[in-house]
């Protein structure tokens, strides 16, 4: 069992930074892979970030690349998404998640979802 709690989100101007936090409290932690998602108000939920449990290996959607990262500190029991260049269509609930078979950018097979956390860039 794995339960993850999201935390740093906020309002920040375009072009702004935050870094988001999604701490775990299984002590397996470190055999998920995990995931960043997001939900904008109206729309699907989609895939932003992946990064394998080893942490070795990552997966960024087109519309985030080159501006977000996706990090873990497996010590810690924490998995993180810097965010750099923030646009007003970040603007979004951001989401982490587990999958304890393989790294995936899919929804559908992530097994354990934290409670989100809102994220709203202004222009």
């Amino acid at each position: 069992q794995l339960q993850l709690v999201e935390s740093g989100g906020g309002l920040v101007q375009a072009g702004g930074s935050l870094r988001l936090s999604c701490a775990a409290s299984g002590r397996a932690f470190s055999r998920f892979a995990m995931g960043w998602f997001r939900q904008a108000p109206g729309k699907e939920r989609d895939f932003v970030a992946a990064i394998s449990s080893s942490g070795g290996r990552t997966y960024y959607a087109d519309s985030v690349k080159g501006r977000f990262t996706i990090s873990r500190d497996n010590a810690k029991n924490t998995v993180y998404l810097q965010m750099n260049s923030l646009k007003p269509e970040d603007t979004a609930v951001y989401y982490c998640a587990a999958n304890l078979a393989i790294v995936t950018t899919t929804p559908i097979e992530y097994d354990y979802w934290g409670q989100g956390t809102r994220v709203t860039v202004s222009s």
